[in-house]
């Protein structure tokens, strides 16, 4: 069995629409009357980087606004909705989290989004998932760029000594596909409740479910 790397937060669990309350939230918190309603934030999450949306929509609307403070305001939120709420690991990904152990393979979570979040979302899914589950951990802080860049699947293949055919990368949006296929690794397209639809024909497959066989 090759190396399972799940390529987001929300490869794992559902998070899109905690994470959309959550920008709404920190926009009234920060005293903005916006509001991104479904159809809207499906389509900002054809690219990556919550910050920057947050920096282009201002731009669009020319107006000062601290985005760094205002996306610092929404993860704060979001980890906090983690608690509360509760989320459940998504369809087959604890079953091929397991078939990977059982098999000795490497396992990766390859994120580009904060360490205060991933550890916040694996938390949440415990005892179902949680760190030691995983042989490296990928998150901002360890790299440069922000996905499309395959900077955070080099680090992960360059910390588990292994090739990137070696390898399968499991993402639930495009900017991550593009990543992992930039690194030269498989990539299996697992989209989210906002991201069905989008365009993941650069993904080797598309799923509803993760299923073992599909990263043997």
């Amino acid at each position: 069995m090759t190396a399972l790397l799940l390529g987001s937060i929300s490869t794992m669990a559902d998070t899109s629409e905690l994470q959309r309350s959550a920008f709404n939230a920190a926009f009234a918190a920060h005293d903005l009357d916006w509001e991104w309603d479904r159809d809207a934030y499906r389509d900002l999450l054809r690219s990556a980087g919550g910050r920057d949306r947050v920096a282009a929509r201002a731009e669009a609307l020319g107006v000062e606004v601290d985005a760094a403070a205002v996306h610092a305001t929404k993860s704060e939120l979001f980890r906090t909705a983690l608690v509360t709420d509760g989320v459940a690991p998504r369809p087959g990904v604890v079953d091929a989290i397991e078939a990977a152990r059982a098999a000795g393979a490497p396992i990766g979570l390859v994120s580009t989004t904060s360490r205060d979040n991933v550890a916040a979302l694996l938390l949440a899914l415990a005892p179902h998932v949680g760190p030691d589950d995983f042989d490296v951990i990928v998150t901002a802080d360890d790299v440069d760029e922000a996905k499309p860049s395959p900077a955070a699947y080099e680090h992960a293949l360059a910390a588990l000594g292994i090739s990137a055919g070696d390898a399968v990368a499991v993402e639930d949006n495009v900017d991550g596909v593009a990543a992992a296929t930039a690194a030269g690794i498989r990539c299996i397209a697992l989209p989210n409740e906002n991201t069905v639809g989008h365009d993941f024909s650069a993904a080797a497959q598309v799923a509803e479910r993760l299923e073992p066989a599909m990263v043997a």
